[in-house]
């Protein structure tokens, strides 16, 4: 998602130093701008309670526990700018980051973002390397959503995508297309290299709202095909209200060993209702409707298919850069996915969280 990417990429904006020119007559050479260093990061961790005494009733990312005092990420971001070119290494330590990088291994695994940047105009950005994807409304880091826990969206959707792209601005719009390996690889298995993945995206801003369009498609290392279409419109109401929405519907072509078969797919939408009556509180209701009839993903190895309606309620209490955040989250579904108290199958779930996360 141009959003997840641009959110994640542009979290610590760099600071540009500008030409100067000598006031003698007799020299007039230019300075050249410094290349300007940027360093960003934040540390999270967190403390979550299920009813019905069980890890095993989650099936989003990052929070999977229960009863437990958890850490997060400890992530820290170098960015380097200068006139046309730049460079970013975004690093995080820890069970988000490991999960985050699920398809790496050892010290690889801390690597969220890496890449290079050239602008050779101020319309157009070529970028090779990893970033955070484009599709969805949430991202990695924590203190840049509302919600705490995640959605199955996100859980579900790209994390990553390690290629070469172009970025076109015009305006209120942008375009970006590009080639990447298949979702979430930096390094694909040594059989799967010639497969790569297709990335856009259409995006338009006004004064108060902003839609991105967001596609994804090509072939995995299991040799399925998939495509996904994705999007997201933020609209800010007033001082105090603003709201979210994520749309996104992926088709999968699974392979049966000689040809791909039939598509099959899975969608989501959600809802973000954010109130900020103070500057240092502010309250986020999330509403998400998640259908995997087709078990393609949270049900896979289930007798059946289904759908899952979440209402997740979070509270916001900051102070420079510390937030503080109290959630409570309760989970719907359609059959009986979740674990009662006397470890029976049910329809519902429901946990408590708070969480401590510090940025800078």
């Amino acid at each position: 998602m141009l959003r997840k990417k641009l959110v994640a990429a542009l979290a610590a904006p760099a600071l540009i130093l500008a030409f100067s020119k000598s006031a003698s007559a007799q020299d007039t050479t230019a300075v050249e701008a410094t290349p300007a260093l940027t360093i960003s990061g934040s540390v999270d961790g967190y403390y979550k309670y299920d009813f019905a005494k069980t890890a095993a009733n989650t099936y989003t990312s990052f929070t999977q526990t229960h009863n437990s005092f958890a850490l997060g990420m400890a992530s820290v971001k170098f960015a380097h700018t200068g006139e046309k070119v730049s460079a970013v290494a975004d690093l995080g330590f820890g069970p988000r980051a490991k999960d985050f990088s699920y398809t790496d291994d050892g010290i690889t695994q801390a690597i969220k973002q890496l890449y290079v940047s050239y602008s050779p105009a101020d319309f157009v950005t070529f970028t090779l390397g990893t970033w955070g994807t484009h599709v969805g409304y949430e991202v990695l880091d924590p203190q840049l959503n509302r919600n705490y826990s995640m959605s199955y969206m996100f859980t579900n959707g790209p994390f990553s995508h390690t290629g070469f792209k172009a970025q076109f601005t015009k305006g209120k719009s942008g375009l970006m297309v590009g080639i990447a390996n298949a979702t979430d690889y930096r390094i694909p298995p040594a059989d799967q290299i010639n497969k790569k993945f297709f990335l856009a995206q259409y995006s338009v801003a006004f004064e108060k709202v902003s839609a991105y369009l967001n596609f994804v498609a090509g072939k995995a290392p299991d040799s399925s095909k998939s495509a996904q279409i994705d999007a997201v419109v933020t609209a800010k109401v007033s001082d105090m209200f603003s709201v979210g929405f994520n749309g996104t519907y992926a088709s999968v072509k699974a392979w049966d060993g000689s040809k791909n078969i039939d598509g099959e797919g899975w969608y989501g939408a959600a809802l973000y209702l954010n109130l900020d009556p103070k500057p240092w509180f502010g309250l986020t209701l999330r509403g998400e409707y998640f259908n995997d009839d087709n078990q393609l993903k949270v049900y896979s190895g289930a007798p059946t298919g289904g759908s899952i309606f979440a209402t997740t309620l979070s509270a916001q209490f900051k102070k420079g850069g510390f937030t503080f955040i109290p959630e409570v989250r309760f989970d719907n579904g359609s059959e009986n996915i979740f674990i009662d108290k006397d470890g029976l199958g049910t329809k519902s779930m429901g946990n408590f969280l708070f969480a401590a996360v510090y940025s800078f």
